[in-house]
């Protein structure tokens, strides 16, 4: 629901920050609620009350910052106690440098929350997610990994690179990777880096998001083809409301949606990690 980071992009409201829906049959989960959760869902069709999960990588702004919005709008205010907060200890406790993301008060509109570390594993119903290493300005910021029947899905949140961080994307059929710049700039990924994980990684599908001023301007389709041409695997930009549907995505289909895949396909099946 956003593909956009930085006052230049975000500030200006030439993207929004809204942070990416996955949903795996009957479970809704909601990846990094920042500026704009709210308004885009009612915009792009979403139904926040349809939430199984709310995941916090960090928090920023960009990544957080509608995540209490979107727990009121979950659970009525509090009248369903339902769903679960998955967020990193930042996000929970917060930092002498960085404030909770979360209250207390709307934690506890919510049947359950969990503060994580890097390297766990928790079960939603019958999805297993992982929580992963991830680099970045915030000190305990992470990445996750979903998996799902027939399908493994991992989202890179902000990082570096760093081989030990991309050794943990192996086996991802879809690799979502958040890079904000065409060259290094200290605690985020660029263009460059993300040739290399994607060369090493080698999933069957990658998606680039959270750009900054410079990609959005130079227009992030061009950097995409060089990537393709690069890497040999099918690349794309995200753009704010673009859904996919991982089983029928194509290349001659173009850019569609990232809403969820059919459990029990053939294709599916044939991922099963």
């Amino acid at each position: 629901m956003g593909t956009g980071t930085g006052s230049s992009v975000v500030g200006k409201g030439l993207r929004s920050a809204g942070g990416i829906i996955l949903t795996f049959g009957e479970n809704q989960f909601h990846v990094d609620p920042g500026i704009g959760a709210v308004t885009k869902a009612a915009e792009y069709g979403i139904n926040l009350r349809a939430t199984t999960a709310l995941l916090i990588s960090h928090s920023h702004i960009h990544h957080a910052n509608d995540a209490n919005a979107v727990i009121d709008a979950m659970t009525l205010s509090g009248l369903d106690k339902k769903g679960v907060l998955i967020a990193n200890k930042t996000a929970i406790h917060g930092t002498d440098d960085h404030q909770q993301a979360v209250s207390p008060y709307y934690r506890n509109l919510i049947e359950r929350f969990i503060a994580v570390d890097r390297n766990q594993r928790i079960g939603v119903n019958d999805i297993e997610i992982q929580t992963l290493t991830a680099r970045h300005h915030e000190p305990n910021s992470i990445g996750f990994k979903f998996f799902a029947p027939g399908i493994t899905i991992t989202y890179s949140a902000d990082t570096v690179y760093a081989a030990d961080i991309v050794e943990q994307y192996m086996g991802s059929n879809i690799l979502i990777l958040n890079v904000p710049y065409k060259k290094k700039v200290e605690g985020n990924l660029c263009i460059e880096d993300a040739i290399k994980i994607i060369q090493k990684v080698n999933p069957r599908l990658a998606i680039l998001t959270h750009f900054g001023p410079e990609i959005v301007k130079a227009d992030p389709l061009y950097e995409i083809r060089e990537i393709q041409k690069q890497t040999s695997v099918q690349t794309i930009a995200a753009k704010d409301g673009m859904v996919i549907n991982p089983v029928s995505y194509s290349a001659s289909a173009g850019q569609k949606t990232l809403q969820g895949f059919k459990q029990g396909s053939p294709e599916a099946q044939s991922h099963t990690q």
